[in-house]
């Protein structure tokens, strides 16, 4: 039997402030699969999660296969909003929840992670992270602003950080984002600019893997993962809906785990995985190949 086998690799997950979300799972199964795995959180959820696992409140999610318990090797502070901190408004700069955490942009995440692991050390680049603030507005109602802030934090700090991280990662390693169907169809109540988001991180892939690729030798993807009742998915306010939608019309009537995402996301990032790149992978039961469904 083949295994994935990651031992050796070292690997940042970032969007990761709690146990419920795609970024926990992803984690948890790369953990599983043998690497050393860091993760990035916005800087104001931050102080409740590190609280919750050192209290050991997270405990249980956190235990593996083996009965160990997860340990992160690092958690670093990041608002990917923002690439440098003369990006970032003096308002967010002096808040509490983000002056203490230090250099908490994208290129100041790449800076501390060269000054803990030095170069080629990144094998696995994990981008799990999405925010649209109008994200429940229907598009023909969203603001500039909103619009433009999904695309900024949900499709652009992919670019930016693998062109960062890219230096960073030897030949052979894997950046792997997260997008939804709401790229390619329409899904009523998503929208705020999330929509247009992810239909340019999917664009985004195939240009950041030819480039990325040519490059640094590097291999990106992104999962199209269906619902699932995350912290940011509940922002639509139907995510019960979809689920149950999904449920319903989909080739599998079976509700999507965590783990079904997050083990292909494990599995892209391995070595079995070689020759894929540049791909949009569905993990959603197949409810993308359906036109209307006979259920």
């Amino acid at each position: 039997m083949t295994n994935i086998d990651l031992r050796g690799k070292r690997a940042l997950v970032a969007g990761v402030a709690d146990a419920v979300g795609f970024g926990f799972a992803i984690a948890k199964s790369l953990a599983e699969c043998g690497a050393q795995v860091a993760v990035a959180s916005w800087p104001p959820a931050m102080g409740i999660f590190e609280t919750m696992l050192r209290r050991g409140k997270m405990d249980d999610s956190r235990r593996l296969g083996d009965g160990r318990i997860l340990e992160f090797s690092k958690i670093y502070a990041l608002d990917a909003a923002y690439d440098t901190m003369e990006d970032v408004p003096a308002d967010v700069r002096d808040n509490k929840r983000y002056s203490e955490r230090g250099d908490f942009t994208i290129a100041g995440l790449v800076e501390n992670w060269r000054k803990d692991f030095g170069p080629d050390s990144m094998d696995i680049l994990v981008h799990s992270l999405a925010n649209g603030p109008e994200a429940a507005k229907d598009v023909i109602d969203t603001s500039r602003r909103g619009y433009l802030s999904a695309l900024g934090v949900s499709a652009y700090s992919m670019v930016s950080m693998v062109a960062k991280f890219g230096p960073l990662m030897p030949r052979g390693a894997s950046a792997i984002s997260l997008t939804y169907l709401g790229a390619q169809q329409v899904i009523q109540g998503y929208g705020g600019g999330m929509n247009a988001a992810k239909a340019a991180l999917e664009s985004d892939t195939k240009y950041l893997a030819f480039q990325a690729g040519r490059r640094y030798g590097i291999r990106v993807n992104t999962i199209s993962a269906g619902p699932f009742a995350t912290r940011a998915a509940s922002a639509t306010g139907k995510i019960k809906e979809y689920i149950e939608h999904y449920e319903m019309h989909a080739p599998l009537q079976e509700r999507l785990t965590q783990e079904e995402v997050a083990n292909v996301v494990s599995f892209i990032a391995s070595p079995l995985a070689s020759g894929i790149t540049g791909s949009t992978v569905f993990v959603d039961k197949g409810f993308h190949a359906m036109g209307i469904s006979g259920a």
